[in-house]
C-alpha cells in the first residue's frame, strides 16, 4: 500500500436473534380453546340453521344471522391459527391479545343485538316463545305436536346461542388477560 492512501476497514456486524419462548398455562389454554371451539361451532350451526329456516319460509333474513355466521367462522379460523402456532411453539401473546380484542368487540356487538332481539321491549323472541310455544304445548302423534317440537327447538336454540355468546365474550376477555400475564411473566 502506498503511504499516501487511506485504507478503511469495515467491521462486520453480526446480529444474533434470540427467540423468546413464552410459557402458556397448558390447562387454562386447552380449556379456553375447547370452550371457544364449542361455542363458535354451536353459534355457527344455530345461525346457519336459522338462515335455512328463513329461506324455507321465504321471508327476509335479518342482518345479524349472517353477521354471526361470519363472526363465528372468524373465531374458528382464529382458534385453528392458534392451534397451528401452538404446534410450532410460536404462539405470541401479542397475536393473541390483538385477535382476542378484535373478536371480543365483534362478539359484544352481536351479543347486544341478540339480547335486544331475545328480550326486547316489544315483539321479543322470548315473549313470542312464551306466548305462542310454551303456552300451547302439544303431545301425541300428530302434526300439531311436530310443529310444537320444532318451534320449541327454535326457541331453545335462541337461548343456547345467547348463552354461548355471553360465555364467548367472557372467555375472550379472559384470554386477553391471560396473554398479558404470559407476556409480563416472560419479560
Amino acid at each position: 500500500m502506498a503511504s499516501g492512501s487511506e485504507s478503511t476497514m469495515s467491521e462486520a456486524v453480526v446480529i444474533h436473534r434470540v427467540r423468546t419462548k413464552y410459557h402458556w398455562p397448558a390447562l387454562q389454554l386447552n380449556f379456553w380453546l375447547l370452550i371457544m371451539l364449542i361455542g363458535s361451532a354451536t353459534i355457527l350451526g344455530v345461525f346457519s340453521y336459522f338462515v335455512t329456516v328463513q329461506q324455507q319460509l321465504q321471508v327476509g333474513t335479518p342482518w345479524y344471522f349472517p353477521y354471526w355466521i361470519t363472526v363465528s367462522a372468524l373465531s374458528l379460523l382464529f382458534i385453528l391459527g392458534m392451534l397451528y402456532l401452538i404446534s410450532q411453539r410460536q404462539l405470541l401473546p401479542g397475536i393473541v391479545v390483538m385477535g382476542s380484542f378484535i373478536l371480543f368487540v365483534l362478539w359484544m356487538v352481536g351479543l347486544i343485538v341478540i339480547s335486544i332481539e331475545l328480550w326486547g321491549p316489544t315483539g321479543s323472541v322470548n315473549g313470542n316463545c312464551n306466548l305462542y310455544v310454551t303456552g300451547s304445548a302439544s303431545s301425541g302423534p300428530n302434526e300439531a305436536t311436530l310443529a310444537y317440537l320444532e318451534q320449541h327447538s327454535i326457541c331453545q336454540s335462541w337461548t343456547a346461542a345467547w348463552a354461548f355468546e355471553l360465555v364467548g365474550c367472557v372467555f375472550l376477555l379472559w384470554m386477553m388477560i391471560m396473554a398479558y400475564q404470559v407476556y409480563a411473566e416472560d419479560s
